[in-house]
Parts: structure tokens; sequence; C-alpha cells
């Protein structure tokens, strides 16, 4: 960063850390016990979709890659596009098997980005619900190396005093958004309301 940014106040973007995904577990357990959220086993990568040959082979190459435990009756990985145009590879897995999707997220993002599709990539997300029925998802911010967390509800309305709530209670455990502007709402989010 030079001279004239410091003074414009601009600041180096930060790079996406991929590696920042293996820190979801470990908040599953805070999360469980401080609040009773539990994981549903649904996550999902988020990526604007672009056309060509070659973006749609590295899709197809990491379905398969994914898919390869249906045989013992895991569910395939779903291909969704959502209302705003974005394209989501939704993976399903036992609830208890968190750090297994989590490795199965890393493996789709890592796979965009390796191909030359980083830019593309937006956010992942990883589910939760507790007894009342709450949803709640941790979304990593991929531009952002960072998370926050978004709990839906009903009419498009978010349950703002839940976030807060989870962004104190994981402060050791993920890297988390500071800026509250950057925690954007996912309305419709595959995955988030199963």
């Amino acid at each position: 960063m030079g001279f004239l940014d410091a003074l414009l106040g601009r600041s180096k973007p930060v790079r996406p850390d991929l590696d920042q995904l293996f820190g979801l577990p470990s908040a599953a357990v805070t999360l469980e016990a401080a609040a009773g959220f539990r994981p549903t086993g649904v996550g999902s990568v988020c990526f604007a979709a672009v056309e060509g040959g070659a973006f749609a082979e590295v899709q197809q190459d990491v379905r398969a890659l994914l898919d390869m435990d249906t045989g013992q009756g895991a569910v395939p990985v779903e291909s969704v596009r959502d209302a705003y145009g974005y394209s989501w590879l939704v993976v399903r897995r036992p609830a208890q098997d968190l750090p297994v999707l989590v490795g199965d997220l890393h493996a789709v993002n890592s796979a965009l980005e390796g191909h030359g599709f980083g830019p593309q990539l937006l956010c992942s997300l990883a589910a939760f619900r507790d007894g009342e029925g709450r949803s709640l998802a941790l979304v990593y911010l991929y531009k952002r190396g960072s998370f926050y967390p978004f709990a839906p509800l009903a009419g498009e309305k978010r349950d703002n005093p839940l976030e807060l709530q989870v962004k104190a209670l994981l402060g050791n455990d993920l890297r988390l958004e500071e800026d509250l502007g950057r925690w954007f709402p996912l309305w419709g989010a595959p995955g988030l309301g199963d």
C-alpha cells in the first residue's frame, strides 16, 4: 500500500483464506452450547455464473467429486439458480457430519478458485436451527475472508438481536466481519430454509 492510498483512506483488499471455513466445527460447538443452534447438515456455495465451456466443465467436475458419496445414501449435490440470477451448489450431509460438509464446501471453493474463477465466488454458508425452529446461517464472504451470522425471519425480516448475540458468541472461533454494512441478507438462499 502506497503513501497516496494511506492518505486517501484506501486499504488493501483482504485475500480470501478458505482455510477459515475449517473453523466452523468449533464455532458450531460454541453455538450449540451457548444458544442451542445445531447444524442442519446443509451448506451451499454462491457464485456468479459464467457462460462458457470451461466454467461448466469445472462445475461438473466439482459435482462429480462431491457426488461420489451418493452410493451410500448421501444426497447428491444440487445446483440451483436463485431469483437474483446467482448460482448455488447446495451440499447435504448428515447433520452430525459438519466437518465433512465443511470439507465439501472448501473443495467447491478451492476447485473454482484453482481454475481461475475466484472472482466469481461470492459466499458460502452453513445452516443451523434451534429447538424453536429458528434458522441461522454462518456466512463466509469470499472476498472479505470473514464470516457473519444471518438470521432470517418470515416476511424478509432479520432477527438482528440474534445476529449480534451470535457475533458476540463466536468472536473467538471465527474471523467475523466487523463492517455490519456487509452483513448482506440472503433471502431465499438454498439450504437455509430446509
